[in-house]
């Protein structure tokens, strides 16, 4: 039976570069989860008798909203619902599953890499029938139909079995569970060459994976230790846990630290590497080595037609602006397109469903392919593999050659995170009334070349998107970012980029913050990061 449910709107319904994003406490308030997920069917048309898919990473509160979303989905009007066993679907892996099964579209619950538990992080986000997050477009539109809303409609029935493959009916609606990792690793399998990483792992190379608790634990220990051979143990914290075993499940040098450390032993495995809460991002650390994520997409990129998937070569590489500009050099050397736009996964959806963009990436983790229409933290790890088993080198030695080939962007990121939101805006602010003035003035050494809040074009569909990012550009070639982030979800995430460019080997080796010294302190200077913030120092350095 279906039911007719009146209500009243919430105010903070709306959706940021990945999302709804808020506390599990706000998301349990008396039809919260259900107003948002009915604005999301109110803004779309056209799905009567289609297929939408549903999954999360398993953080807590994620059976809850499945159930709600299954239920929604019935009385809606939806015509089958996939959903991963036990609510499990990675981020990428429901990519594949909404393009694979031409889905309509789906529901994915998830806060990416942000924290679990009764009091921490929850998400709900829409993604389209590519595969990708909902444009612009389609998010203002949820938004705005998320401040007048006054009913919504739910199926009156039994919990679904989400932990029992098979199929059943919900008002008129098929309900599947599904294995959640067996399409994904197929999909793996079609693209790189396992036989060649089998043979590799099997003569003594030594992979380690951190699935932090999360989501890729099932996908990586299928895939890592049965299908490619890796010795039991390999994937550590395998098993997904709503709290991620009360850690932070964020792939970086701080929250990942045990890894780091592993990986800089005088024993250290050949090859180390991570993913977060949702699965769609990776750290990558080769032995002795850590390798940025920005030297990580330009490194893969230059080396992708080592795996078959990629043989054939790429149409074009696109970064998000605070990227550094690795990437850059490489699409050069290659005669193919480079793009730059805003940060947000959805602004690369329309380069690559055009055939312009193959190989995508951002400085926070993230890289993927035109294989799905998501970051893939899985993906990335398995493209390492498949490159340091056809080139029989080190991850250290393939970095070393790869900057003398291209120079090396010494690069950073600074998050100083839960700041006041009036502190954060007001020192945005004040970097915006200093744009027109920075031109020509000079900080030490550094003098500023160009000074400007970037605007993307998008060369697809011609829309814009303002105010993605202050710059500013020396004329050495360095250059300071400056962003607030839209993935967290108390305060404000003030995010600093620094970047220098080396093209000369003999200076590939310096400390990064050493590197980067003279910078940091001209950002301060010309933000008045500790003296706006009050902070000393940032929460976290990569």
């Amino acid at each position: 039976m279906i039911r007719t449910v009146t209500t009243t709107p919430y105010g903070d319904q709306k959706p940021g570069t990945s999302g709804l994003r808020k506390k599990v406490p706000v998301f349990q308030q008396k039809n919260y989860a259900e107003n948002f997920i009915q604005s999301i069917f109110d803004a779309l048309e056209g799905f009567a008798g289609q297929t939408l898919v549903i999954g999360g990473d398993g953080r807590f509160y994620n059976r809850e909203v499945i159930q709600i979303a299954i239920k929604m989905a019935a009385a809606n009007g939806f015509g089958r619902v996939l959903v991963g066993r036990g609510g499990i679907l990675s981020t990428p892996a429901a990519s594949n599953v909404i393009r694979k099964y031409e889905a309509f579209g789906g529901i994915v619950l998830s806060a990416s890499h942000n924290p679990g538990g009764p009091t921490e992080d929850f998400g709900i986000k829409y993604n389209i029938g590519n595969g990708g997050p909902a444009p612009e477009k389609v998010t203002d539109a949820i938004y705005a139909r998320s401040q007048v809303i006054d009913t919504y409609k739910i199926s009156d029935v039994a919990d679904v079995n989400l932990d029992a493959e098979g199929s059943q009916q919900i008002d008129g609606m098929t309900v599947t569970v599904i294995d959640p990792v067996a399409d994904y690793a197929e999909l793996m399998e079609s693209l790189f060459d396992f036989a060649a990483i089998r043979k590799l792992i099997s003569g003594g190379f030594r992979v380690v994976f951190d699935a932090m608790s999360a989501v890729t634990g099932p996908y990586a220990k299928e895939i890592i230790e049965k299908r490619l051979g890796a010795p039991k143990g390999s994937v550590m914290n395998f098993i997904p846990l709503p709290d991620f075993g009360g850690h932070h499940p964020d792939p970086n040098l701080v929250h990942a630290r045990a890894l780091y450390e592993t990986m800089m032993a005088p024993d250290a495995p050949d090859f180390g590497a991570a993913s977060d809460g949702d699965g769609d991002r990776n750290l990558v650390i080769g032995r002795g080595i850590f390798i940025t994520p920005s030297d990580s997409l330009a490194m893969l990129a230059a080396n992708a037609h080592l795996a078959p998937g990629y043989a054939k070569g790429l149409a074009g590489i696109a970064r998000s602006m605070p990227t550094s500009g690795a990437a850059d050099r490489v699409a050069e050397k290659l005669g193919i397109g480079l793009y730059e736009t805003p940060t947000g996964w959805k602004f690369f959806g329309n380069l690559l469903d055009e055939g312009m963009a193959t190989i995508c990436g951002e400085e926070s983790a993230g890289t993927g392919s035109n294989h799905v229409r998501e970051k893939d933290g899985l993906w990335a790890v398995l493209l390492w593999l498949n490159i340091l088993a056809a080139r029989k080198e080190s991850a250290l030695d393939i970095a070393r050659k790869h900057w003398a080939t291209y120079g090396r962007n010494y690069y950073s990121r600074h998050d100083y995170e839960e700041v006041d939101s009036d502190a954060a805006n007001g020192l945005v602010k004040a970097l915006r009334d200093q744009l027109a003035i920075l031109p020509g003035k000079s900080f030490g050494a550094l003098k500023v070349a160009t000074a400007d809040d970037f605007s993307y074009h998008d060369p697809v569909d011609h829309s814009v998107s303002k105010n993605q990012g202050i710059r500013i550009l020396f004329e050495s070639g360095s250059r300071v970012v400056f962003r607030l982030s839209g993935t967290g979800t108390s305060g404000a995430t003030l995010r600093v980029y620094i970047e220098r460019f080396e093209p000369d080997p003999a200076r590939h080796d310096i400390d990064t913050q050493e590197a980067l010294a003279d910078l940091i302190a001209v950002a301060d200077e010309i933000a008045g990061i500790k003296t706006r913030t009050g902070r000393t120092e940032p929460s976290v350095i990569t």
